[in-house]
């Protein structure tokens, strides 16, 4: 379940278990951190397991080309050859995407580095604040000039004469990777430089990985209490020799709420508790949600509740902030409401998350309510919603790996599933890995085959979820035919097949509240589904709707392309047919059982001219894939024909 950058969207089908383990990409916070800190060092350093992703190539591109050399390390390493503190090119522009502890970090080195620098990004990046991390360089002497809008990125670095020392203060309520920053920079000066935040302290796990990390680099930063930092004189880099990074602890989360939420176990190598990462605490809050968790010095485990389902908290999330978005859609399956505090960080990420996280909760039926630095979810009562339109992401990743969850609920659809790529490219492919999707009998054939009856009868005798595909193609044929739309005009089509209302029931089938099982029967109707379910774009329209009706405990469908394009990951695949003659036979007489006049060789001169339609058209040919079992039923009864299906799926299972 690999994604591309430019794909549209991915639909994830509903999900009923999760199990496995898995191994965490390299921390983006931690890879940057080394990156930069190994540029900075006197010596060489090997970096390894670090984290391929957007945020990290901007980094390497900084570097770089700021004349850094830097050469790859087998799969996941490199080797940085340390410049000393002083950067061999002293004038550059570089864009830097929307990699937030580049951007940050980088601004505060450069500023003390004398030299002529201008630092852009993507357009979010740009609506990033950044005016406490500038104040604060200039009152140090740095000159560094807005070059949009006053307090926001793109930035102008001149040389200057800067003058650390003595004590800066810097706000704390805006984003940690401001003192981070400052903090990497201050040992260029080579004097005693004190800082002070005001304000409270956000994200200070964040913090606390920056202090170990330069400590790994042989500066020691000395606190005074909470608030104040201390860089002594004389601080500089030294190349630790080699260096490893940890398991990305925010990613983590999602595996670790997969395991709460589908049973489990699902375990998580790469982060422990000897982790320098704040994130590995969202273990912590499943547990208090009611999540079975074990910890070990590398590894995390995760099963669901002993009994019962997990329930909702009231929790100030200040120390896990981009964990905490993973406790958000968590929420969507506890009892009782959820809240989660002191998340201000959340306005100034990659997009507004407080906003963004509402406004899809929403959409899937969970009742929201969001204030300057808190949400509250009060998950839906009936069950998830499937919006259509989709999950919109923002192009923010967390958005994206957070909603997947959602599909333990009922299938969902994420836009833009490329924007994973910033810091966890094969996300949903390892998501697919230790999740277990809702089981698909997909039956395939020829019209009259008897692939309805049989499928209907299949999950019947399973007590699973029945979907007749057909049906929405003579649907939107019905529904065009009463709307004066001609069954050639593809896109009038696709626009009437995507707003269908349609309803089924146990024996009814429901157009804009009319029952019309026994209209989209007709002959005619008949003839038109087939030449509507032709078009392209007419098949995209219905493509989610269909994949909707898959829910626990499992779903049959019948129809053309459903284990191909619909359900390719279908469990049991059949292709059902029988001799032209014996299908005609069998549509003449479901026909004089409706009730309707019918004589048999205009219905076997229109099957045969169907089935060569069917198997030439361009979209969706009739065809037996490779991966359907053939059931030839000319000679058999329905019942002999339902048991041989059930067989080959037990098979299968």
């Amino acid at each position: 379940m690999g994604v591309t950058k430019k794909q549209a969207f991915i639909d994830l089908p509903a999900v009923c278990s999760a199990g496995g383990v898995v191994r965490l990409p390299g921390s983006k916070s931690l890879s940057n951190r080394l990156l930069l800190l190994s540029a900075l060092s006197a010596g060489e350093t090997e970096i390894s397991g670090l984290l391929a992703s957007d945020d990290t190539a901007r980094m390497l591109d900084a570097l770089r080309i700021l004349g850094v050399r830097i050469e790859p390390q087998g799969v996941s390493g490199v080797r940085v050859q340390g410049v000393g503190g002083r950067f061999p090119v002293r004038k550059a522009a570089l864009f830097l995407g929307n990699a937030g502890t580049a951007f940050r970090s980088l601004t505060a080195v450069l500023a003390l580095a004398g030299g002529d620098y201008t630092l852009s990004g993507v357009p979010r990046m740009h609506e990033r604040p950044i005016g406490d991390l500038v104040d604060g360089l200039r009152r140090l002497g740095a000159h560094i000039d807005y070059l949009g809008n006053e307090n926001y990125p793109p930035l102008a670095i001149r040389p200057g004469t800067v003058r650390p020392g003595g004590c800066v203060q810097i706000r704390g309520d805006v984003s940690s990777q401001f003192l981070s920053g400052l903090l990497m920079a201050l040992p260029l000066g080579g004097v005693e430089t004190a800082v002070e935040v005001t304000g409270e302290l956000i994200s200070r796990p964040y913090v606390e990985m920056t202090l170990a990390v330069m400590a790994r680099f042989g500066v020691e930063v000395i606190r005074e209490g909470g608030r104040r930092f201390v860089v002594p004189a004389g601080s500089a880099y030294r190349s630790p020799g080699r260096v490893r990074v940890e398991g990305d602890a925010s990613s983590a989360s999602y595996f670790l709420a997969l395991g709460a939420l589908g049973g489990g176990p699902v375990r998580v190598e790469g982060v422990g508790a000897d982790s320098v990462q704040g994130d590995v605490r969202f273990a912590e809050a499943l547990a208090q949600m009611g999540a079975r968790i074990d910890v070990g010095d590398r590894a995390i485990t995760a099963r669901a509740p002993a009994s019962g389902r997990l329930h909702g908290i009231d929790l100030d999330a200040n120390a896990i902030p981009d964990a905490a978005m993973t406790l958000a859609t968590t929420a969507l399956f506890a009892e009782g409401e959820t809240t989660l505090r002191n998340i201000a960080s959340w306005r100034v990420k990659e997009t507004d998350r407080i906003a963004a996280m509402a406004a899809e909760l929403k959409k899937l039926g969970a009742t929201v309510d969001a204030g300057a630095d808190w949400l509250r979810i009060h998950p839906p009562s009936g069950g998830l919603s499937s919006p259509p339109e989709g999950v919109d992401t923002y192009e923010d990743h967390r958005m994206a790996m957070c909603f997947s969850l959602a599909a333990f609920g009922a299938p969902v659809r994420i836009n833009d599933p490329g924007c994973v790529a910033k810091t966890f490219p094969d996300y949903f492919a390892r998501f697919a890995e230790v999740t277990q999707a809702v089981p698909v009998i997909a039956i395939d054939g020829p019209s009259a085959s008897g692939k309805g009856t049989v499928a209907a009868r299949v999950a019947t005798a399973l007590g699973w979820h029945y979907l007749d595909s057909g049906a929405l193609y003579r649907l939107t044929a019905l529904a065009a035919q009463r709307a004066g739309v001609t069954w050639d005009d593809e896109q009038a089509l696709a626009v009437i097949a995507a707003r269908l209302n349609v309803r089924f029931d146990s024996d009814s089938v429901w157009l804009a509240g009319e029952p019309v099982s026994a209209a989209i029967r007709s002959e005619v109707i008949s003839a038109g589904a087939s030449q509507v379910a032709a078009w392209p774009a007419v098949r995209a329209a219905l493509l989610f709707r269909q994949r909707l009706f898959r829910r626990a405990p499992g779903l049959v469908t019948d129809g053309r392309d459903m284990g191909s394009v619909v359900f390719p990951d279908a469990q049991t695949k059949i292709f059902l047919t029988a001799r032209v003659e014996v299908r005609a036979q069998r549509r003449y007489q479901q026909l004089r059982e409706n009730g309707m006049s019918a004589s048999i060789q205009p219905i076997l001169q229109d099957l045969r001219e169907r089935d060569e339609r069917d198997s030439q058209r361009p979209v969706a040919p009739l065809r037996q894939s490779e991966e359907a079992c053939l059931l030839d039923t000319s000679d058999l009864t329905i019942e002999q024909a339902v048991e041989k299906v059930l067989a080959w799926h037990g098979e299968a299972v």
